[in-house]
């Protein structure tokens, strides 16, 4: 296949797939080497941020995805509603940052270091997909483990938990 035909078939393929396209589903449908097919989205990466476009290719969860520029916002706001920002409260990105950076961590732990009960919290993290039950843990009364999704990595736009900015160890010590 062609490169020009094959940049085509991404850019189709990330344009209709509503989640992140992982490389090795497109070395399904792209007869090339998948160092070729990242090579390709690299440079339709690149054509679209030169471009000024309104949509931009995303590395996140993993694969690829296509997503509108963050400071076009506030204007498709507008027509979507405040909704499509999801944005969370304070108490929920407290409760998120803690399980991002300790998981997996049980609830207690999370409550030790924010001062304050969180049940309503995970249940609205858990509602939203951003967190997992991952299992478990092996200690009395045998409490939920909680850890991050892949829409957590999509929602912040992040590769991985490698992404997450350095954090010093105080900043989650109980007060």
């Amino acid at each position: 296949m062609e490169p020009a035909k094959a940049k085509a078939l991404i850019e189709a393929v990330l344009f209709l797939y509503e989640e992140p396209v992982k490389l090795h589903h497109l070395s399904k449908v792209i007869p090339l080497p998948r160092e070729q097919i990242n090579d390709l989205i690299q440079e339709l990466k690149a054509e679209f941020d030169r471009s000024e476009r309104g949509l931009r290719i995303l590395e996140v969860a993993g694969g690829y995805q296509m997503g509108t520029h963050p400071e076009l916002a506030p204007y498709l706001e507008k027509l979507f509603g405040d909704d499509t920002t999801g944005n969370l409260s304070a108490a929920s990105m407290e409760t998120l940052a803690i399980i991002a950076y300790r998981q997996p961590v049980i609830r207690m732990e999370i409550e030790s270091i924010r001062g304050v009960k969180c049940e309503h919290v995970l249940d609205n993290l858990l509602r939203r997909k951003l967190i997992r039950v991952s299992g478990r843990k092996q200690a009395p009364g045998r409490p939920l483990i909680y850890s991050t999704t892949p829409e957590f990595l999509k929602y912040f736009g992040l590769k991985d938990l490698s992404e997450l900015p350095p954090l010093n160890e105080q900043d989650f010590s109980p007060p």
